[in-house]
């Protein structure tokens, strides 16, 4: 792009909590909800009065703007910020599409009642063919965990494009990726197969936190447990501090992890203050337990993100724990 710098953006395709990606990859559109606001499409409008109109349509009996700034900087993205060229990320179950951006937000009257109302012309990239999510870099992976409905990632343009790219040899990976990919399996296999106990799983999430860089973490004894099992502080320049609260589980894949564990966590996240909350598995996540923590975060303004088995692994590999997995 010539003039200006391309930017990138994970989104998810679920206005409502229904799965529109389906129909998104058939009309080459992104969709993003929030329809009934109409005039949120007026491109001279200035933030106050864009997130008033979030205010007015759908959070009318809150007293503060909370929610609908969360709410209105998730769909100003997709009709401001977003542009012709830009790359986005749509995320849908262990697997993702990108697609670049090839026009301009409009809003459809007719599609007011689906909630499908908002969209964007964009060309899917790799032929419409979705990419397994281990494929991406673990940095790219972590980005498409957050429930926001749409997030920038200009950071992550590198790793966007490097999953576009088959290798000389005709791959869609490289060497590292597939050295990396291995030992991730590796650490996988033991955190679900070792000889790991509940408590040895907790004291694992604790020590990746403070390889993360949190600098006070402990875990919650099981007689004082309000629905968070680990907590970590983390400080920003030594003067920002935020708390993240986990809810760590030592499962298998089958069962996935259900919905449930989401209001526990939240629950834990208010009796510890917490800013951020996570969930951390060994196993996996059922459809409607992401589903649920995206409506959760987009209705109450909280920021919960979820960690697999996988992921888990890939954190582990990346900050040199893998020896402490195996013990």
């Amino acid at each position: 792009m010539s003039e200006r710098e391309r930017k990138a953006f994970v989104l998810r395709v679920a206005p409502s909590g229904i799965d529109r990606v389906p129909e998104a990859l058939e009309t080459n559109e992104i969709i993003i909800g929030w329809s009934d606001a109409a005039e949120l499409i007026d491109e001279n409008l200035s933030w106050e009065k864009f997130r008033d109109i979030i205010q007015r349509y759908y959070y009318s009996e809150e007293k503060t703007f909370r929610r609908s700034g969360g709410a209105a900087g998730n769909i100003w993205k997709f009709i401001r910020d977003m542009g012709e060229g830009d790359l986005v990320v749509v995320p849908h179950g262990p697997e993702f599409y990108v697609a670049m951006v090839k026009g301009s937000a409009y809003h459809d009257p007719d599609r007011v009642k689906d909630d499908t109302a908002f969209r964007r012309p964009v060309e899917w990239l790799n032929a419409k063919n979705p990419i397994p999510r281990k494929n991406a870099r673990l940095a790219l992976r972590l980005r498409m965990n957050i429930q926001n409905t749409c997030a920038a990632a200009d950071d992550l343009i590198n790793e966007i494009e490097e999953v576009l790219k088959p290798g000389e040899d005709g791959k869609t990976t490289t060497f590292e990726q597939d050295l990396q990919r291995g030992m991730v399996e590796r650490v996988l296999k033991e955190i679900r197969e070792g000889k790991i106990s509940d408590r040895g799983f907790e004291e694992l999430v604790a020590t990746v936190l403070k390889r993360l860089g949190a600098k006070d973490v402990h875990i919650i004894p099981r007689n004082l447990d309000k629905g968070a099992d680990v907590i970590g502080t983390f400080s920003i320049a030594d003067t920002f501090k935020f708390v993240l609260a986990v809810q760590a589980k030592h499962y298998q894949p089958v069962p996935p992890v259900g919905k449930w564990v989401v209001d526990q966590l939240i629950n834990g996240m208010q009796a510890e203050s917490a800013d951020l909350g996570w969930i951390v598995t060994s196993g996996s996540y059922s459809e409607e337990t992401i589903s649920y923590v995206a409506e959760v975060c987009e209705r109450d303004g909280i920021r919960i993100e979820l960690i697999d088995g996988e992921q888990l692994a890939a954190l582990i590999v990346a900050n040199g724990l893998i020896n402490s997995a195996g013990e």
